[in-house]
């Protein structure tokens, strides 16, 4: 059964959505923020995988951080089973199909699993934290090796959420417009609202008012306008998987903002760890984009129910190809075009 509980704001640096404790995967439930902070306690590898599929967890590093801590539990209901927990990998692996992490973190575990001869839930469960661990770190170096780049004055447009909320430590783009607002490069910060689950106007607003850093909120209309205007630099974006020919599934509508860059002269950045990218995807053509019920459009507009004769085609990622991203950051570095990120 998922419970759910109120937990107090934590301090600025205290904004992770995961928590593993006494067997138990607890999640900070993102479909309830800003209005709510609720924690769901999941208990069973089902719980976790449904807890995915409705958005309780989201960004890619979090679902592949959540999705580890998944297998943990299945390992413990399953004894030695080690049939049984193939299968709840696998199931934790449609989950969300699209972001790499997730297949990434699953994978790892069962080499684990299988270097182990058992299914040892407490040795696991060190490979899960240190995966949670080894984000925390690339999240660091990736902050500080893109907000490098960063001229003194610059203006950010930012899309859906990659902060603390999205992966295990400080975020990946949004860390990097962090640090680079408090090394007194950034002049402004812009959140694009990110339909229809508005994650820019919910969770990346409510990530940057508790650090107490300046943004201003712009509906995805607005981008052309903005970026027009003069006053800003840089799209900063984060990614769910980056093929090995540079190209870049991410939140739907990034590949319209990176179009727009291009043609007003602003840069794009990518900030994303190792473990989006996936060397065996030759470029973005072959990137399966998940398709979401259409009723999502509607509910996010606040209808309970389709209107009568309405349909909708709600993609949750698009591609931006390679030649319109300017950097692609990770914990490794800053990595140019052409790029290549075969084995």
């Amino acid at each position: 059964m998922i419970h759910m509980a109120e937990h107090a704001s934590g301090t600025d640096q205290d904004l992770s959505p995961i928590r593993f404790e006494d067997g138990t995967l607890h999640l900070l439930d993102q479909r309830r923020l800003p209005g709510e902070e609720n924690w769901l306690t999941l208990a069973s590898v089902d719980q976790v995988a449904r807890a995915i599929t409705d958005l309780v967890v989201r960004g890619a590093p979090a679902i592949g951080i959540a999705a580890a801590f998944g297998t943990v539990i299945a390992a413990r209901q399953r004894g030695n089973d080690f049939s049984a927990w193939r299968a709840d990998l696998e199931r934790l692996n449609q989950s969300r199909p699209t972001a790499v992490n997730l297949a990434w973190a699953t994978e790892r575990m069962r080499r684990a699993a299988e270097t182990l001869g058992r299914l040892d839930d407490t040795a696991l469960e060190a490979e899960a934290r240190t995966i949670h661990a080894e984000d925390i770190a690339a999240n660091r170096a990736m902050a500080q090796a893109g907000s490098a780049l960063f001229e003194a004055g610059s203006g950010i447009l930012t899309h859906c959420n990659t902060g603390a909320l999205a992966t295990g430590g400080i975020g990946t783009a949004l860390g990097v417009i962090v640090a680079g607002h408090r090394a007194g490069r950034i002049a402004r910060i812009f959140a694009d609202e990110t339909r229809p689950w508005l994650q820019g106007s919910r969770l990346t607003a409510w990530e940057l008012a508790r650090q107490n850093i300046p943004f201003k909120v712009v509906i995805e209309g607005a981008a052309a306008s903005l970026m027009a205007s003069g006053q800003v630099q840089w799209v900063v974006t984060g990614a769910d998987r980056i093929a090995a020919n540079g190209d870049v599934a991410n939140k739907i509508g990034t590949c319209s903002l990176a179009v727009i860059a291009r043609h007003y002269g602003a840069r794009v950045m990518v900030v994303a760890p190792t473990s989006t990218i996936d060397p065996h995807m030759a470029s973005g053509e072959g990137i399966a984009i998940e398709q979401r019920d259409p009723s999502e459009i509607w509910r996010a507009a606040g209808l309970e129910q389709v209107p009568a004769g309405f349909d909708a085609w709600n993609p949750v990622f698009d591609i931006t190809p390679a030649t319109l991203v300017d950097f692609i950051v990770t914990e490794n570095g800053v990595h140019r075009p052409p790029y290549d990120f075969r084995n």
